[in-house]
């Protein structure tokens, strides 16, 4: 049988709406460090108000995103490499990452209440084992066919595979 090794994205949206006691302090975080930061890129002649509006008008603003993420960082590292929005359908496991990237969706310097980022975490290399019944069956052990340890995660919104690395 071949197996493919892939890596599985998922993206969280923290907004104003969030409830999770995490993304607020997210949420909360990024916001102050946009208020921040924002003030690199934003012409003092003739300031725009909203993230698009200023990504618009100086292409360097593009760097807020990162900037932005620094934020974020302890908070990400809080998570331990286990992203617990995404149990396992036994509600044991939960998706590993590696690695993270955060994006400005939008925000506001007069509004707080337009601010909203995305996080998409990406998991290590994962031997895909199967798809069954809308799960992804995988194992953490990409370098092994045999004597496989699995978990099975269910498809879901804002969860894809994002890579396939190669066929074993």
């Amino acid at each position: 049988m071949q197996y493919k090794k892939i890596r599985l994205a998922y993206r969280a949206v923290i907004d104003q709406q969030s409830t999770w006691v995490w993304d607020r302090y997210v949420f909360e975080d990024t916001y102050k460090e946009y208020l921040m930061q924002h003030q690199l890129f934003n012409d003092k002649d003739n300031p725009k108000n909203t993230f698009r509006e200023l990504l618009a008008e100086n292409e360097k603003a593009e760097q807020l995103h990162y900037l932005v993420g620094i934020a974020a960082n302890g908070y990400i590292e809080q998570l331990k490499g286990k992203l617990h929005r995404v149990p396992d359908v036994l509600g044991n496991q939960f998706l590993p990452f590696s690695s993270y990237r955060l994006d400005i969706v939008n925000t506001d310097i007069v509004d707080a209440t337009k601010h909203k980022i995305g996080i998409t975490f990406y998991s290590p290399p994962l031997l895909l084992v199967d798809i069954i019944n809308n799960c992804y069956l995988v194992s953490a052990e990409p370098d092994t066919t045999t004597n496989l340890e699995t978990m099975m995660f269910p498809m879901q919104p804002h969860l894809a595979i994002c890579a396939v690395e190669h066929t074993i």
